[in-house]
């Protein structure tokens, strides 16, 4: 019997003919349950309330007000008794409950969600129209605690040191004595991997990293560096920068770069790991986000939001096993993982950077002079961040290349030149994400210094999309 029930949100509607619905027997397990978002909806309807689709959406941030004595929300009884209590919270939702299903009650509301919270205190049913496992949401931590705590009566089990134990076990009982070859990127999920790799299989790991001309101001070298001469990680580099471009060439399309790009880094990783000897495993830095986002769990109705290239499976032709140990994790989880295992702190919480590199970062055709003027860009947005002090508190940040120009003037000239936006975003988990506030003075310094540093630059721009509606990279 389970310690409790959680029926978590999804892109489907209670609204439609025949919505994904769990079977009506788990309320009848007198065990408590949680509903998040859809899953709130689908409690409802199922137990005799009523959904409708609402005249408002509300996506993004917005204002959650707890009915009086609901601790369970994250505010203490004294508080909320003695005057209004607000809290930040994170929806995404087209629906909502209009009609309380027998026994439930209110618990709180926000504008656009009267019933933004429900419970059935004698069942152990809570419900949530706000999604409280997201960064934003000020008092999800405590909710979550609560419900897995208090009612459900879990331990805390899950530390670092217990994850780490049990995933070099259960890498050296599936590899045994067999040889394993990693890609690195030189992001922390490929880096976490090779450092648990390292410590279970020791020298019958070798890494490749692949140049793919589509990288950040000098990060093959620095990537090279940190792990032969810090972490001492065998790494054979390949360039195969002239490749890449000339495969891209004529492609604008995001999802079919991005298959050109995870197409050709497989071809080279593949001839290049041919020259390795009796290797039987692929190792990756698959992380849970990554199969979320391509909808590559095959039990899963998710939608697809942009294809990963290491996600999907693997080309018959390399005839090697799949080796995913970070899988189940968030990004918030590997780091917290990686500095277990020892990683430097300078990389375990270096921005990600995606496996498609600057290509999905140049909207249009990806070209080696479009990729130049970015990579120069990009250094300057990251290089003035650091100077700051403010990279550690940028979750992610990074600039675009758009593929288009703008007048302006040039010491009394006109001018026609690129327009790049600038991105940066504020999130743990990487699902969701909200735009972080820069200082206006950063913002106009780094603006000037792009702009006189980066002739063919003209015009700079500072993206202030949340995800959702938007996700973190622009393709």
């Amino acid at each position: 019997m389970p310690s409790g029930i959680i029926l978590s949100g999804g892109p489907e509607t209670v609204t439609e003919s025949s919505p994904p619905s769990p079977d009506v027997g788990i309320y009848t397990l007198d065990v408590p349950l949680l509903g998040i978002c859809y899953g709130m909806q689908i409690m409802a309807d199922q137990l005799g309330g009523e959904v409708s689709i609402s005249n408002k959406r509300e996506f993004g941030l917005a204002k959650v007000s707890p009915h009086h004595d609901q601790e369970w929300l994250g505010e203490s009884t004294s508080a909320a008794s003695a005057k209004k209590v607000e809290f930040d919270v994170w929806m995404s939702h087209s629906d909502k409950v209009i009609e309380l299903p027998p026994g439930f009650t209110i618990a709180a509301s926000s504008v656009n969600a009267p019933m933004a919270a429900i419970i059935d205190i004698d069942r152990r049913f809570f419900g949530l129209q706000f999604h409280p496992e997201v960064t934003q949401t000020s008092n999800g931590p405590r909710i979550l605690e609560f419900f897995l705590v208090q009612v459900c009566k879990c331990s805390q089990s899950w530390t670092s040191s217990n994850v780490a134990k049990d995933l070099i076990e259960i890498i050296r009982q599936k590899v045994a004595g067999d040889k394993v070859v990693l890609g690195l990127s030189g992001g922390v999920d490929s880096a976490v991997v090779a450092v648990l790799l390292h410590q279970a299989i020791g020298d019958q790991l070798t890494c490749i990293f692949v140049d793919n001309g589509l990288l950040r101001l000098n990060e093959g070298a620095e990537v090279v560096e940190t792990f032969q001469k810090n972490i001492g990680i065998e790494v054979r580099q390949v360039n195969a920068v002239e490749r890449f471009f000339r495969e891209l060439s004529g492609v604008t399309d995001p999802e079919e770069k991005r298959k050109v790009i995870g197409r050709v880094f497989i071809e080279v990783f593949q001839d290049e790991a041919n020259k390795i000897r009796d290797i039987k495993w692929l190792a990756q830095g698959t992380i849970y986000p990554d199969i979320i986002e391509s909808a590559g769990n095959v039990h899963s109705s998710a939608q697809v939001i942009k294809s990963h290239h290491n996600v999907g499976g693997l080309p018959s032709s390399l005839n090697l096993k799949l080796l995913e140990p970070l899988s189940k994790l968030f990004k918030d989880e590997v780091r917290s993982l990686g500095r277990h295992l020892g990683i430097p702190k300078q990389l375990v919480y270096r921005h990600p950077f995606p496996g498609p590199g600057l290509g999905v970062r140049i909207v249009g055709e990806v070209t080696k002079e479009n990729v130049d003027i970015l990579r120069k860009v990009d250094h300057i947005f990251l290089t003035e961040l650091k100077r700051h002090n403010l990279y550690d508190e940028v979750s992610q940040a990074f600039a675009v290349f758009l593929p288009i120009k703008s007048v302006g003037v040039v010491g009394d000239n006109r001018a026609y030149n690129h327009v790049v936006s600038l991105r940066a975003v504020e999130t743990i988990d990487f699902m969701t994400a909200d735009w972080k506030k820069l200082p206006y003075e950063f913002l106009s310094h780094v603006s000037t210094r792009i702009i006189n540093e980066v002739s063919s630059i003209g015009r700079v721009t500072y993206d202030i999309s949340s995800k959702p509606p938007a996700t973190i990279e622009w393709e």
